[in-house]
């Protein structure tokens, strides 16, 4: 579990310091991630040895929300006086994702075959 820890860190150290040395929009454990993702498809007998470290981070995410939830409680105040631009932040951007995601998958889509009609 060790080896795929230092592993992943390894990957968001690498993409970190990419996308500061390049000065990319992108960040840099996004980049990591992408970096991780090229190397798995080219070993993919790599994933079982990050499969027990996956697993492990993937029983304790609910952790990682916790940060989440103290941010909201310590800027509540701040969010009752400004609900309104937040709420349609969250539909605009929401729904703006969807469909954007609908229209790649349907450009992406293999197009449906039509039925071949019996000539007999």
């Amino acid at each position: 579990m060790l080896e795929g820890l230092l592993a992943l860190l390894v990957f968001q150290l690498v993409g970190e310091g990419l996308a500061r040395l390049l000065h990319l929009p992108i960040p840099g454990p996004v980049l990591g991630l992408l970096g991780l993702f090229a190397v798995l498809r080219a070993r993919p007998h790599w994933i079982e040895r990050l499969r027990p470290t996956a697993e492990m981070l993937h029983g304790h995410l609910a952790l990682l929300f916790v940060p989440a939830g103290v941010g909201v409680v310590m800027f509540l105040p701040r969010l009752r006086a400004e609900w309104l631009p937040i709420v349609v932040a969250l539909l605009v951007s929401t729904s703006v994702g969807l469909v954007v995601t609908a229209w790649v998958a349907h450009r992406l889509a293999p197009e449906p075959e039509s039925p071949q009609e019996d000539e007999s």
